[in-house]
């Protein structure tokens, strides 16, 4: 069993939408790990399944599965940079799901290679397609960097 890869592109589009990028909290469910958190979307045969431990700095994955077989995954780690004041904490998190919502239907991974509003400026830079790719996200404030996040992954065989 298989799934196209433009299939794949759109199914991870909604996923991530509809996911973390949301707001709120619809997609949580009882974390399989301890001390971790837990959000999942299905469609169909497929299901999109994130765990990851942390909060300010963090590490998780990203697993779509086919009928119960793992078929693409992502990995990442970031998180916020450490002179963050407390009081910030939310607003960078909130500019960052805007800019993980305008995710790119071509390559849907993270956000857009540039967002911005206001004075916060979102970047990300990704090599390689949805087969196997590597990359690296950042939230900027003027000449403050305030949060980085390194991702990879890809197709599973």
């Amino acid at each position: 069993m298989s799934v196209r890869p433009e299939s794949l592109k759109r199914f991870l589009v909604t996923a991530k939408q509809a996911t973390y990028a949301a707001t709120g909290g619809g997609a949580a469910v009882a974390p399989l790990l301890p001390d971790s958190k837990q959000l999942e979307f299905a469609e169909g045969e497929l299901l999109y399944r994130d765990i990851y431990v942390g909060t300010n700095r963090f590490v998780g994955l990203e697993t779509v599965y086919l009928a119960g077989r793992a078929i693409w995954a992502m990995s990442y780690a970031g998180g916020l940079s450490a002179d963050v004041p407390t009081t910030d904490v939310g607003t960078v998190y909130a500019f960052l799901r805007q800019a993980l919502r305008a995710l790119p239907s071509e390559q849907p991974l993270r956000g857009p290679p540039l967002f911005e509003q206001g004075t916060m400026r979102y970047t990300c830079q990704c090599i390689g397609s949805i087969s196997g790719f590597s990359g690296i996200e950042a939230v900027s404030a003027g000449d403050s960097s305030l949060y980085q996040l390194h991702f990879a992954g890809g197709l599973i065989t």
